[in-house]
């Protein structure tokens, strides 16, 4: 039975948007509403969407088409698009007769006006930008969290420009957290019974805060959530090449519960490329970086985004990548071809030249060799015991556990007399390019 007061939410994108979607849930639950995971009872639903490729956005789209059934069914529902393709593209949704509300992810605070408005067959937006807005004293609802594992957002927004990336424009100025509403949603969590806390930004080094004589950079922050406990994994994401300073990395090495895993983008391996990137990095550089990071923690494990075919690449261009690939030995990465973004620098001033299937082939060439990295890797961790902390059940069978390793590989194993939230010791007798398989050692 559908009740008007109830909020349906799906979270498309990366993992800020997920933290986004539990602060949305908690603005709209201090106004009344109540979060339902059954879309079919729910007199709101929102979509918190990513627009940082095509893809995402056509899929988006589509998820929007199939929505028109309920919206058929039940003529007071309230369909909202949030997020960066709202920023992006408000107008256009708008004008759609499925989507009732707009809302960017500044505007969040607004949202319960929005739906009024929505209920008074009025369209309803606001896609402001802001300077100042963090969400910080807003406690989340983990509503997706597995009770082990939490994300939590230290800073918005980004302002390096890189000239094929939307997120500036749609998530507007950097700015972070004060470092205290930080550690006490840490310390809250953990208390609670999570053992696990990602900390969030677009550029997660970059955090920065400078008030009332106090200063805190990033290492300093991350130095602070691991001294809440021993037994609080802490891991960060993303990291900006630019950013990864020797200081971050030795507070990494320096406390055992901050996890040796670094998520470091390369976006490509020529520095030619990487300059109409305005990536502000050279490879040299980033070699730099690498060298550090396996001279201070050698068994940090690191993955990257690699980003096919951008403006004007080259043949050279890609075997550029291919070899930086090969020379890191990513134990996994996140790979796309280049898809034009409008309103960027790119889309305004360089030329999408790299025909389609140009691009499909070096992404399949760059597919296939970071399967033969990420295999290799994992083969050089079968006979190795790691410290575990289970997450849930395994996705392919009922019998196993599934968690992940303080270099974030995902290891699974029997359920023997473990339980979720605990540490285990496992040893691992097998291997995929995806998975480590083992066997625990302690009961």
């Amino acid at each position: 039975m559908i009740d008007l007061k109830n909020i349906y939410i799906e979270t498309y994108g990366c993992q800020m948007n997920f933290s986004d979607s539990e602060i949305v849930v908690s603005i709209l639950e201090n106004d009344s509403y109540k979060y339902t995971s059954d879309i079919n009872s729910a007199g709101v639903i929102l979509i918190n969407t990513c627009s940082i490729r095509d893809k995402a956005e056509q899929r988006i789209w589509k998820r929007i088409n199939q929505l028109k059934s309920l919206k058929k069914k039940n003529t007071n529902l309230i369909i909202g698009v949030i997020g960066c393709m709202a920023e992006r593209l408000k107008n256009e949704l708008l004008k759609t007769d499925v989507v009732d509300l707009v809302a960017g992810p500044d505007a969040y605070r607004d949202m319960p006006a929005l739906i009024e408005k929505a209920k008074k067959n009025q369209k309803a937006s606001n896609v402001v930008l802001s300077e100042i807005e963090t969400y910080d004293e807003i406690k989340p609802n983990y509503f997706q969290t597995n009770g082990v594992s939490a994300f939590i957002s230290i800073m918005r927004g980004c302002q390096n420009f890189c000239t094929y990336c939307v997120v500036p424009y749609t998530r507007g100025k950097e700015r972070s957290r004060s470092p205290e509403s930080i550690i006490n949603e840490a310390k809250n969590l953990f208390e609670k019974g999570y053992r696990e806390v990602t900390l969030l930004g677009q550029n997660v080094n970059s955090y920065k805060w400078d008030s009332n004589n106090e200063k805190v950079n990033f290492a300093k922050l991350l130095e602070s959530v691991a001294l809440i406990s021993p037994l609080l994994r802490v891991r960060f994401t993303t990291s900006h090449p630019k950013d990864i300073s020797d200081e971050l990395i030795y507070t990494i090495a320096k406390y055992k519960n901050i996890c040796n895993y670094i998520h470091l983008p390369m976006q490509s391996g020529s520095t030619k490329i990487l300059k109409l990137m305005n990536r502000r990095y050279t490879r040299e550089w980033y070699m730099d970086r690498i060298k550090a990071i396996k001279r201070i923690i050698p068994d940090c494990s690191i993955s990257t985004d690699v980003i096919s075919g951008f403006c004007s690449e080259t043949e050279e261009d890609h075997q550029d990548t291919l070899s930086l690939m090969q020379w890191v030995g990513y134990d996994f990465a996140y790979m796309f071809k280049y898809s034009e973004r409008s309103g960027t620098y790119a889309a305004k001033k360089l030329k999408d030249d790299v025909p389609e299937d140009v691009k499909g082939r070096r992404l399949n060439e760059i597919i296939a060799l970071q399967q033969k990295l990420s295999y290799e890797s994992n083969l050089k961790d079968v006979g190795k015991t790691f410290e575990v902390l289970i997450e849930g059940v395994s996705k392919r069978s009922g019998k196993q556990f599934s968690g992940r390793n303080q270099q974030n590989k995902v290891v699974v194993f029997d359920k023997e007399d473990a339980k979720i939230g605990q540490y285990v010791n496992v040893k691992i007798t097998d291997c995929t390019s995806a998975t480590l398989i083992g066997k625990i050692l302690n009961k």
